[in-house]
């Protein structure tokens, strides 16, 4: 990827060593969101013409993606000295490369790729992806994609043998659906698919995330018929063609709830620098029920240092249950973060995992450091907060994931000690130089 130094960086190790109990002080500036990135950047392939992008996260799931693009044909070209500003071209694409032994290695190995079908089946009549990888924790159905192609008018083909998925359409068409899940990328692709399908298309039980928004409000800034946005009822009057434009990925809420629940583990006073609070929906009060306080100056978050906080019950007096739910309830990608967060708290929370089943898995590395949890099942987890009457001890363990990897982190922050958390190639994923960020602001994270 042109001017992008992360390869280089994450040569150094595949190991965090982090020393526990250091109290940090600062700003920390999110990232762009990793999850618009991986979609607006596929939104590249709808048209001829120059697409420039800016606040791209430097991370390997991303990068990644922009690899697989560059192979198909895509002109990237790294904009000034600003950091995480691009600029796609896709006026020649090479849809032999979709055959190669090398697209089955680099798509196979990124989730994000499944995204690349919708643009390419409008724009050029087909597209194939073999069945995607990422991290584990637990299936990610594609049935919405494939039927939401379907229901535009594209044969769907699954071949066995190479584990290949191929859509074909010789004219798209606009047509009624409802998703039997309000999946955000399977919405992100119908949608790619449908702005340029002819006639009308309408998308009941849309995912209506600020990524979602984004990606819409891109598409329209490029020529296309989208209404109902932010609503979960889409409605796509297709075009013949779409233009170029310029758009900025908004700062990423996941790692922004990363660092509310990281200063209030680690007792640290911190400035997170604008974060778009319109766009955070509730994350800042599902934090403020574990006790955190938190105050917004301007578009600044900022997080006092807390000694002690205390885990809110609900009204009736019964025990809080932070659940994920699709937007704008509680983002999955959080759940992990709050578990650790809880641990020191106050309090009793139980924590309930509902769309991936693999999720909470990594509790039993919080249990080893001491953390007071019942894993009911593998969807529910009874946190029993110890109000820092006993630190987490620190201990070596292995990233399963990228949510999962960024709550070890907090924890081995917050634990007494030395941790080494090895795998963490899944938090690069997700993460930008996490450990040169938090060490500007007096973490002992070192690379080994």
């Amino acid at each position: 990827m042109p001017g992008n130094s992360n390869g280089k960086n994450r040569t150094m190790g595949n190991s965090f060593e982090v020393t526990g109990g250091t109290v940090l002080q600062g700003e920390l500036v999110p990232q762009g969101a990793k999850n618009e990135a991986l979609q607006v950047i596929c939104a590249t392939l709808l048209t001829p013409e120059k697409v420039i992008i800016r606040n791209i996260p430097d991370i390997r799931d991303v990068n990644k993606l922009i690899e697989l693009l560059q192979h198909l044909g895509v002109h990237v070209e790294q904009l000034g000295v600003l950091k995480g500003e691009f600029s796609f071209e896709a006026k020649n694409i090479n849809l032999d490369f979709l055959e190669t032994p090398e697209f089955k290695k680099q798509a196979a190995a990124l989730r994000g790729s499944i995204m690349i079908v919708g643009p390419l089946l409008a724009r050029f009549g087909r597209a194939r992806i073999p069945k995607p990888g990422g991290d584990k924790i637990g299936r990610r159905r594609l049935d919405t994609h494939f039927i939401g192609f379907q229901q535009l008018g594209a044969t769907f083909e699954f071949l066995e043998g190479d584990s290949f998925y191929t859509v074909e359409a010789r004219k798209l068409r606009g047509s009624y659906m409802l998703l039997d899940e309000a999946s955000v990328t399977g919405t992100a692709n119908i949608v790619m698919a449908a702005v340029l399908a002819e006639g009308t298309t309408t998308i009941y039980n849309a995912a209506c995330e600020p990524y979602v928004q984004q990606l819409c409000n891109m598409l329209n800034r490029m020529g296309a018929r989208i209404s109902g946005i932010g609503s979960n009822l889409l409605t796509i009057q297709g075009v013949s063609s779409l233009r170029g434009t310029e758009h900025k990925l908004l700062p990423d809420m996941i790692e922004i709830g990363s660092f509310i629940g990281l200063a209030a583990m680690t007792r640290s006073e911190i400035t997170i620098k604008e974060v778009s609070y319109p766009n955070l929906g509730i994350i800042p009060s599902v934090f403020e029920r574990l006790g955190i306080r938190m105050e917004l100056r301007g578009d600044d978050l900022y997080i006092p240092k807390h000694d002690h906080y205390e885990i809110e019950t609900f009204i009736d007096g019964s025990i809080l249950t932070v659940a994920d739910q699709i937007w704008p309830g509680f983002t999955p990608d959080l759940l992990s973060v709050i578990l650790v967060t809880a641990t020191q708290a106050a309090g009793t929370v139980l924590v309930h995992q509902k769309m991936f089943e693999s999720r909470l898995f990594f509790v039993d590395k919080l249990i080893d450091m001491g953390a007071q949890i019942i894993l009911c099942d593998p969807h529910r987890a009874t946190v029993i907060g110890l109000n820092r009457k006993v630190p987490l001890r620190a201990i070596q363990m292995t990233s399963p994931d990228i949510r999962a990897g960024v709550a070890l982190l907090i924890a081995a922050m917050s634990a007494k000690g030395k941790s080494v958390i090895h795998n963490i190639e899944q938090i690069d994923r997700g993460y930008q130089r996490i450990d040169e960020r938090l060490n500007a602001i007096g973490a002992q994270i070192r690379r080994v």
